[in-house]
């Protein structure tokens, strides 16, 4: 149980995931068993049961049972929450505003949930759209990094990275080769040699245990340039960290909070090679994800990268991922509080230039949306894999994500709208189906025909003598492309032509026609009705509509001489019925 209801004083004690436990006093001054109700209903929210995760978001829910209770004495209600009416209901949730309505309306769902004590027509209103639509106007979705942009960030995260472990790894061989300063002197493979032994130091620090002044200790070791190309060597600095940090969310999507929360028992090895990171999304619970293989790099380049700063990090910070030293203040250890204030100087001194020619502004969820709208997904198709984050709706992700699109990507998402949608319209149009008279005078009595599918004196030929027929009908043009390649002959399967704009049927055809209705019966004996519909069901609807054009009699006696086999129809083998 994450949360309980308590007595003497009436009161709310929660436990949260992030270790935390909170205790908060109900207002009962005014309708106690309302409020109990409410508080019942919230204890339903709360995680493990809901999304409530967080000391603040209590007191929020608490402050609106307090209001809500109060607001329903003024209107004369008496009694708990089964006894609430829809006419008193709806009048105080029609002035109360957005936020407030949907934590009375959520809190009322979960009490019903668990106690079905709600009247029928109150729970029906419950569940029924908010009368005070949230509306942020001025919310806009953070927008992707175009191509160009995107990769010349991982470019230089990588680059600085890179630097930094040269450094890091010619330091610690230096550090194998020195000796104690204070007796050889002040060479840097001693002075790396001490700071691996003792920690960080600067060169007052240093001179300090020689007895030199500041000043002293600041000119004799080359105005302290030495010690703190040392220290920066061997103890990440925060653009270290910060580099880390970006390139880290821009190969897992992780949200920033979770990512700068981060500690090193949120990393779990999964075999030899493969790592699962917990994380803690600030407005849900505990989440998990398996980090690709490049990200698992990055990872085990880190732990390398700060284990020298781990020997000396107060035990409280060692278990903190992103641990980092700052130069300007030694033996200062820095933890999981936010870089935010240090990436736009980061960003300057890197040169980043956005695709306007300016500083790049970076806005750390700007990365977790740049890395879904980049990200390969040709291992969805085919799968149960819905959407991007199990805790966003629909329409959060189409707001937020499927909308945010590069200018590239747009164009290419508009042009499979424009194709899907001419497809639909093709689709639509009624199956031409001629006689034989409709045939031999084409050209003539069916001009509107022949300028839809750009039909000259040769291609009428061929199709009233047949050298343009498939399995079902005759093909305006089979190099068209609208199934395959254009200028390669038509791939596709003998009953895609019943929905074609370029098919046209006749006489000679009906044979086949319902060979393929045979066919189509045959599958519908062996296939669930949900696949069958998915697959053959527009086709089926299709064959119905042609053949009702042809001469029934002439059916009829086709009927005696189709066998009803697959071995009448040109199929592959995984698409027989036998």
């Amino acid at each position: 149980m994450a949360a309980q209801l308590m007595e003497g004083p009436a009161r709310l004690v929660c436990w949260f995931t992030r270790g935390t436990t909170t205790t908060v006093e109900l207002p009962v001054q005014e309708n106690p068993q309302l409020v109990r109700d409410m508080a019942n209903g919230l204890i339903g929210l709360i995680h493990p049961h809901g999304q409530v995760d967080a000391e603040r978001t209590v007191e929020e829910f608490v402050r609106a049972i307090r209001l809500f209770a109060a607001a329903m004495a003024k209107r004369g209600h008496v009694g708990g929450a089964a006894d609430l009416t829809r006419p008193v209901l709806v009048e105080q949730l029609w002035v109360t505003g957005a936020a407030q309505e949907s934590m009375i309306r959520r809190m009322l769902a979960a009490f019903d949930q668990d106690a079905r004590a709600l009247r029928p027509e109150v729970r029906e209103l419950v569940g029924g759209r908010a009368y005070n639509q949230r509306r942020r106007r001025d919310s806009k979705p953070l927008l992707p990094y175009d191509e160009t942009v995107w990769s010349r960030l991982q470019e230089v995260c990588r680059a600085e990275i890179q630097e930094a472990w040269s450094q890091f790894r010619q330091a610690h061989a230096a550090a194998e080769k020195g000796k104690d300063p204070y007796q050889d002197g002040w060479s840097y493979e001693n002075l790396c040699w001490w700071m691996v032994r003792h920690g960080p130091e600067n060169a007052v620090s240093l001179g300090q245990r020689a007895g030199w002044t500041p000043t002293m200790a600041y000119y004799r070791m080359g105005r302290g340039a030495d010690a703190q190309r040392v220290c920066t060597a061997l103890f990440p600095s925060p653009s270290v960290v910060i580099a880390y940090q970006l390139l880290f969310g821009a190969y897992t999507g992780i949200v920033p909070d979770g990512i700068a929360d981060l500690g090193v028992e949120d990393l779990e090895w999964a075999g030899d090679a493969a790592m699962l990171v917990n994380y803690l999304k600030g407005r849900t619970a505990e989440e998990s994800v398996t980090l690709s293989p490049r990200a698992v790099r990055l990872v085990e380049r880190w732990l390398e990268h700060s284990a020298v700063s781990r020997r000396f990090a107060a035990e409280t910070d060692v278990s903190e991922l992103w641990l980092r030293h700052d130069f300007t203040h030694v033996g200062v250890w820095r933890t999981g509080a936010s870089l935010h204030d240090s990436i736009q100087g980061w960003v300057k001194r890197a040169g980043l230039k956005g695709s306007d020619g300016k500083p790049l502004r970076i806005h750390r969820h700007s990365i977790r949306t740049s890395f879904e709208s980049h990200r390969d997904r040709k291992n969805w198709f085919g799968s149960g894999r819905g959407r991007i984050d199990p805790n966003h709706s629909p329409r959060v992700e189409g707001d937020h994500y499927l909308t945010a699109a590069t200018p590239a990507q747009k164009d290419a998402l508009e042009t499979i709208v424009e194709e899907a949608q001419g497809d639909v319209l093709r689709k639509a149009l009624p199956p031409t189906v001629l006689s034989d008279d409709d045939l031999t005078q084409l050209a003539d009595n069916l001009p509107d025909l022949v300028s839809r599918l750009g039909l000259d004196d040769a291609a009428i030929a061929e199709l009233v003598g047949g050298q343009r027929d498939v399995f079902v009908a005759a093909c305006a043009d089979p190099l068209a492309g609208l199934h395959g390649p254009k200028g390669k002959p038509c791939p596709a399967r003998p009953w895609v032509c019943l929905l074609c704009p370029l098919s046209l049927f006749a006489p000679r055809h009906a044979a086949n026609l319902l060979r393929m209705k045979a066919f189509f019966a045959r599958q519908w004996q062996q296939t669930p009705a949900a696949q069958f519909m998915a697959v053959f069901g527009p086709y089926t609807h299709r064959i119905e509509q042609i053949l009702t054009s042809y001469d029934p009699a002439e059916l009829v006696r086709l009927v005696t001489v189709i066998t009803d086999t697959d071995d009448e129809i040109p199929l592959y083998p995984e698409e027989r019925t036998a």
